[in-house]
């Protein structure tokens, strides 16, 4: 008796194109106007991109009880809030042409302007480019930990990298060895970040072997570091902070430090001894994005943390501007709106279609900031936006890749 093939997507992403595809073929042998090639990580499933309207999707085929699991995993860490491909389909009950089960097939979104490793060292290969990848990675696998969430598989391979106001932040992909335990036993921790050192370690020389790697990247430095930043972000956001029971302004010194690194707080366990005169602070419930959700709510903008650090400091420099030329200082909430509708959106807009694309519109205006601020150090006077565009879109922009949705050449 043949099979029923079953077809599971989250609402919002149940095209009805996806059913037509040869779901009886196995993917490596697909033949289909809909495919299309990325620039993506190892793997070692089958996994094969199509592009149906506007999106574009990636398709893994595996046992069906590894896609059911990996389906759940993904959309488990999705909905805590941590950096992950978005998981929007589980195909079930395949059955070859000619009879035979098939492996299901786990769909999901293609992360646009996401940026393999390799990709990153074949452009801007460097010690520089190894200190970002590392401390992206530290920030995912922190999360993944303070969430209660065991990869299992960290490595360079498994982790998408975006562009963020010059650094990079970094996206789980594959979660088939992942688990959920709250809290995490240190154990598990501990064996974590022994995989993610030795896979890291692999990476790199693998790049070595190909001749990718600089000389100038240390593997050893590399790997030691990541263990090095991982205890020092672990302990500022998990660790026990005793203090004088008079001395409670130390308390938002430490709430304080940890918004700098981009965290907030939501719950603070504090102990007082019976003695009365010490007390043990403890973050309970620590959660990235701290910029990136204040920019949301003052302007509706969706970015990632360092460009929305950067953009509130463009906002804080536009309302001391403001304040300057009308002779007060207006509102916040106005400085936020004047400045989406006089500087940010006006300067996206000039950026012709042909370029737009290459870099997501936040990180683009992170670069444009950048490139305006050098310019005016060269002239020894504040250059203008409409300049600093002209020049950035003519000497930098144009040169670009566009990483939108990055294609490999047949």
């Amino acid at each position: 008796m043949a099979r029923t093939v079953q077809f599971r997507f989250l609402a919002g992403h149940e095209p009805s194109n996806l059913i037509d595809l040869p779901w009886s073929v196995p993917l490596e042998h697909w033949d289909h106007p809909a495919l299309v090639r990325r620039t993506r990580g190892q793997s070692r499933h089958v996994v094969r991109f199509v592009h149906l309207g506007t999106k574009t999707f990636a398709l893994k085929e595996m046992s069906e009880h590894e896609a059911h699991k990996e389906y759940g995993v993904l959309r488990q860490i999705r909905a805590a809030g941590l950096p992950v491909v978005e998981a929007v389909g589980l195909v079930t009950g395949r059955e070859a042409a000619e009879g035979g089960a098939l492996d299901g097939v786990l769909v999901t979104r293609f992360l646009d302007y996401s940026l393999p490793f390799r990709y990153l060292f074949s452009i801007e290969g460097g010690a520089p480019l190894s200190h970002k990848l590392v401390d992206a990675a530290v920030v995912l696998l922190v999360r993944l930990h303070v969430d209660g969430f065991y990869w299992g598989d960290c490595s360079l391979s498994n982790l998408l990298f975006r562009r963020d106001a010059g650094s990079l932040m970094a996206y789980l992909v594959d979660a088939e060895t992942s688990q959920h335990r709250n809290p995490l036993p240190e154990g598990m921790r501990e064996h974590e970040l022994e995989i993610a050192r030795e896979n890291f370690a692999g990476g790199l020389l693998d790049l070595a072997a190909q001749g990718m790697l600089s000389s100038e990247v240390e593997v050893l430095e590399v790997v030691n570091m990541l263990l090095e930043r991982y205890g020092l972000l672990w302990d500022e956001l998990t660790g026990v902070t005793e203090i004088d029971a008079r001395e409670k302004h130390l308390i938002d010194q430490r709430i304080r430090r940890i918004n700098d690194m981009g965290f907030d707080v939501d719950e603070l366990v504090m102990e007082h001894d019976p003695a009365g005169d010490r007390l043990r602070i403890i973050p309970a419930l620590v959660e990235e994005g701290h910029h990136a959700r204040e920019l949301r709510r003052m302007t509706g903008l969706e970015v990632q943390e360092n460009q929305a650090r950067r953009l509130l400091n463009d906002i804080a420099s536009y309302g001391a501007y403001l304040a300057r030329v009308e002779g007060r200082a207006p509102p916040p909430a106005v400085v936020a709106a004047r400045w989406i509708a006089e500087v940010y959106e006006p300067m996206v807009a000039q950026v012709p279609e042909d370029l737009r694309g290459r870099l997501e519109p936040a990180e683009l205006f992170h670069e444009l900031l950048e490139h305006r601020y050098y310019l005016s150090e060269a002239a020894g006077y504040e250059v203008g936006n409409d300049t600093g565009l002209r020049s950035y879109l003519d000497s930098v922009l144009r040169f670009r890749p566009s990483e939108q949705a990055l294609f490999l050449e047949d």
